[in-house]
């Protein structure tokens, strides 16, 4: 019989079910450090998806991509890649749910060419969605069911946090196979600066409650310029992290911040932490980050420098 740590580094070498990634591909302010200088905005997704695993995808939520776009994206990225795609605002923030569930099995239709490429899709909630609209939402979810894919859920309502709301929630979500969006905002809360100053869409003050209610989570971890400021939450997230995986469970992680430049920094520190924990505490490697095998990359960060 095979000992623990044995087991465990199977689920991270041959398996790996964690995936890391930050929430666009497409940000000129990244070439010179994470991009090479002289990249060009059509080579960005290619070189993103040799750097990381995942990519959050924001873009679907303000246009859903034509057929082509979507043949595009399956030619610039290799197999390893996963896009979790939020559906689009159309479908999710005009009030009800109900009405727009022909319109989001359209898209998941329109989603399916990304074949093994496509992870979960999240449906992100307004501040407005209250959980007076659970049965609305109930109708959306078993709605869904029809495209057989993962799907995710995300609220914002304080209401949704309270503990029968949450009850009610997650009873939901785990009746029907949906998981649960985890977001994570305690480091833009954090010291006495706001780093969300300049940032167009400021991220809720949300209680965080880490619930699985299937075998995956997308996790979205919004993070403080400052790594000092980030690393007593990034080592929290790495503890847990490491349970789940050992609960053979499948987590998608993506690293925001609100100065948008420091977002690769900031994932790729997670990653290198996770990584000394893992070694240190299960004595096994875990695979390298992609962007660990990039010709020419910046030399390999020292942690909370």
């Amino acid at each position: 019989m095979r000992d623990n740590k044995e087991s465990f580094l199977d689920r991270f070498l041959l398996v790996m079910k964690f995936l890391i990634g930050c929430a666009v591909w497409s940000y000129k302010g990244w070439i010179g450090e994470f991009y090479p200088k002289g990249s060009r905005n059509s080579d960005f997704l290619n070189l993103y998806s040799r750097r990381f695993q995942a990519v959050e995808g924001n873009t679907t939520f303000y246009a859903v991509p034509n057929a082509e776009t979507v043949a595009k994206w399956v030619k610039e990225t290799p197999e390893y890649f996963r896009f979790c795609l939020k559906l689009p605002r159309d479908i999710s923030h005009n009030g009800r749910l109900q009405p727009y569930i022909s319109k989001a099995l359209e898209f998941a239709t329109q989603m399916r060419p990304l074949g093994i490429r496509l992870a979960p899709m999240f449906l992100q909630l307004p501040p407005s969605y209250s959980p007076k609209l659970i049965d609305d939402l109930r109708l959306f979810l078993e709605g869904w069911q029809e495209t057989k894919l993962p799907l995710a859920v995300e609220v914002r309502h304080r209401d949704w946090f309270r503990e029968v709301e949450t009850k009610q929630l997650n009873e939901l979500l785990e009746s029907l196979g949906i998981g649960r969006v985890l977001l994570d905002s305690r480091p833009i809360y954090t010291g006495d600066d706001d780093p969300q100053l300049e940032s167009e869409r400021r991220k809720p003050k949300l209680p965080l409650q880490l619930n699985l209610t299937t075998n995956f989570s997308l996790i979205r971890f919004i993070s403080h310029p400052n790594l000092e400021i980030n690393q007593q939450f990034m080592e929290e997230w790495v503890k847990q992290i490491q349970d789940w995986l050992r609960q053979d469970k499948e987590i998608y992680f993506f690293v925001h911040c609100p100065v948008e430049e420091y977002s690769p920094r900031n994932a790729q520190c997670f990653y290198q932490l996770l990584e000394q924990k893992v070694l240190a505490e299960n004595g096994v490697k875990i695979p390298p980050l992609p962007w660990n095998e990039v010709e020419n990359q910046p030399n390999q960060l020292s942690l909370w420098e």
